[in-house]
């Protein structure tokens, strides 16, 4: 069988959603941005390129509505490239990868370009439009498929006794990893710096004003951060009905809203030896998997064994794990429940740090991880998340 290779990878810098670099700055022209560096940094022609895969959790960039199409428009790819959006909540980059490379595998395509960008800033506001957002008919078989992904992590903490002190330590624990990778210069392999226009929000005059900014790393981090500075945040859930129901969920111990975009070059693996390239990494699989909508945090205790057997591995043959640190206390549950080694698991941090572009995420952890497993010698590593809605995702990539 055909096999599909990694050949390289790029990412923004992950910038704070509405306050940050790109509060300004258009999903496509994000995803453009990334597109274009990492066919760069393959080395291949743009021509070459059959697909442009991307994932988004929510669309944006005028009136066509495919991600993936537009990002490659604006990343330089000629007319004869086509595109398309995937969207699975926060797993919606790493499917776009898993999507592009069994793609390659069937014979449909030799290259192709597939990764994953959000732009929370322009998309996501504090006053929806309710109406017709919500399915009666949905609602009629689950009263619980709408419910915000921060209660459903209020809900782990408590029907698994995820205390708030254990989630706050996890939390930490994310931040001083983030920081020591920072510091190492671990990230910028990785990191296509972007110049942006930033826009400027003056609370006395009420007037906007913009300024030219680079997004040249992750802002989102906060390395001075230490235990009693979490244990003093208040819980997320303090107003309304939710005065006396928030206990565990803060600021500090859930992931960060930021903006980003992340992509890299899939091909066949002979294609890529026939032009002399050294992938990153091999795609093995992917698996998906769902669970109780209210519980969605834990989705990778359902989705990561499903991987491991159709593989025929075990949780101990994993070299290094990313798992998507949406919340602390479901990672806190998935790592325990699933037996992962806490020291194999976000060894540079996680999205509680980083940040948290929803539909990127899971592209920006398979470059990071193909990488960081490089520099370390493994072999296997798995890519996994909890999704929006009640579901899991866990991709399996090998380290060439």
């Amino acid at each position: 069988m055909r096999e599909a290779v990694i050949v390289s990878t790029a990412r923004t810098g992950l910038a704070k959603s509405f306050r940050g670099g790109f509060n300004d700055t258009e999903a496509p022209a994000m995803g453009g941005h990334v597109v274009r560096a990492a066919v760069e940094r393959a080395g291949v022609d743009p021509s070459e390129v059959d697909d442009c895969i991307f994932g988004a959790a929510a669309q944006q960039g005028t009136q066509s509505y495919n991600i993936g199409r537009l990002s490659g428009i604006a990343g330089g790819l000629p007319d004869s490239v086509a595109g398309m959006a995937i969207e699975r909540q926060c797993s919606s980059g790493l499917m776009a990868i898993a999507t592009a490379a069994k793609s390659i595998m069937c014979d449909e395509y030799d290259i192709a370009v597939a990764g994953g960008v959000e732009s929370i800033s322009l998309v996501q506001t504090k006053h929806k439009n309710a109406y017709r957002n919500v399915s009666q008919a949905v609602n009629a078989a689950d009263a619980t498929a709408y419910m915000p992904m921060l209660e459903t992590a209020e809900v782990v903490s408590k029907r698994y006794s995820i205390s708030r002190e254990a989630q706050d330590i996890y939390a930490l624990q994310s931040q001083q990893r983030t920081a020591a990778a920072q510091n190492a210069g671990l990230f910028d392999a990785e990191i296509v710096p972007m110049n942006t226009t930033m826009a400027m929000f003056n609370k006395e005059t009420r007037e906007t004003s913009y300024q030219g900014a680079v997004v040249d790393r992750d802002d989102c981090n906060r390395p001075a951060t230490t235990l009693e500075s979490l244990a003093a945040l208040e819980p997320v859930f303090k107003d309304g009905q939710w005065v006396k129901e928030g206990q565990f969920v803060t600021a500090g111990n859930s992931s960060q809203l930021s903006d980003g975009a992340s992509a890299c070059v899939m091909m066949e693996a002979k294609l890529a030896a026939h032009k002399g390239l050294a992938p990153l990494g091999i795609y093995r699989g992917v698996a998906v998997a769902g669970c109780q909508s209210d519980e969605m945090g834990i989705g990778p205790v359902f989705a990561v064994p499903k991987l491991l057997q159709r593989h025929g591995l075990s949780v101990g043959d994993i070299d290094l794990w990313e798992l998507n640190e949406a919340f602390a206390c479901q990672v806190i549950y998935s790592r325990d429940q699933l037996g992962i080694d806490n020291a194999k698991l976000n060894v540079n941090g996680g999205s509680i740090s980083i940040g948290h572009p929803f539909g990127m995420s899971g592209a920006r952890m398979v470059g990071h991880a193909l990488l960081e497993g490089k520099r370390r010698g493994a072999k296997y590593v798995v890519v996994t998340m909890c999704i929006g809605g009640g579901m899991g995702a866990a991709g399996l990539f090998e380290v060439a």
